[in-house]
């Protein structure tokens, strides 16, 4: 139990500090020892990190281009992880192996002719270099059909043979059983795009099509290598959100997994 409460604290400590850090003044975050807990709170951090810059227009673009990236690769992932689980068709295992290895290949690899084509397209000065290359996830379909070939045979057949069509399967079926694996792949793909850098610091060249992650970022230049307090404000903000996130689809996942062994 001792150990269990050690690896909990390391987990949480970097979040309690982050908050702790952002209600400080700036001479409490100078102080040594540090200081754990505001003489008084400091909510203005949050206003003077929202004000140096337009945050309002950083916060738009992580959500527009952070939800659009989700349901496109549902709409994508799940009918793609149907096929492979169900249907045994020439180059099945060709195809799928090539989704395998595009989960293997980062990013980092691709990223300047996937620039080179979006520039030649003029699309750099719009949000749609940071959702076009990301339509599709390979562990996400890796995931979904795993979990499809779980689902019983005879429940599929049974299905067709009521002449339900195969969307109508994926709608009513495999999607409701799967609900787990699909608000897991969700909620991973919400993380890794929400707190994404390196795409957007690549592939904008403007304010007005920045998320919220540039924005935190150039708080260090706006406010100064030493205004922590500052830094960490915009910090909590950006981390709020996906807290949110979280805590909604653990729930989703909880009720997903009830409704499946009741089911």
């Amino acid at each position: 139990m001792f150990w269990k409460a050690v690896v909990l604290m390391g987990f949480i400590f970097p979040f309690l500090w982050m908050i702790s850090t952002s209600l400080q003044t700036f001479e409490e975050t100078m102080k040594f020892p540090p200081t754990w807990i505001p003489a008084s709170p400091q909510w203005s951090n949050f206003v003077e990190a929202m004000s140096a810059g337009p945050f309002l227009t950083y916060f738009k673009n992580s959500v527009i281009v952070t939800t659009s990236i989700i349901a496109i690769q549902l709409a994508v992932m799940i009918p793609a992880a149907y096929a492979f689980a169900q249907y045994k068709f020439f180059g099945n295992k060709i195809l799928f192996g090539m989704v395998l290895l595009a989960f293997m290949i980062p990013g980092q690899v691709t990223f300047i002719p996937v620039y080179l084509m979006l520039a030649d397209a003029g699309m750099i000065k719009s949000l749609w270099p940071q959702i076009i290359p990301f339509m599709s996830n390979a562990f996400g379909i890796f995931l979904l059909r795993q979990y499809f070939m779980q689902i019983p045979q005879e429940i599929i057949e049974s299905a067709r043979l009521d002449n339900a069509s195969e969307f109508k399967i994926i709608w009513k079926i495999m999607i409701p059983m799967s609900m787990p694996a699909i608000s897991t792949v969700a909620l991973f793909s919400f993380v890794s795009h929400w707190n994404d850098y390196f795409w957007p610091l690549v592939m904008t060249d403007s304010e007005a099509v920045r998320p919220l992650t540039m924005g935190i970022a150039m708080l260090r230049e706006t406010e100064g290598i030493s205004n922590w307090h500052i830094i960490m404000a915009g910090n909590v903000v950006l981390v709020v959100p996906i807290l949110i996130v979280y805590l909604f689809a653990s729930r989703q996942i909880v009720k997903a997994f009830v409704y499946s062994g009741i089911k």
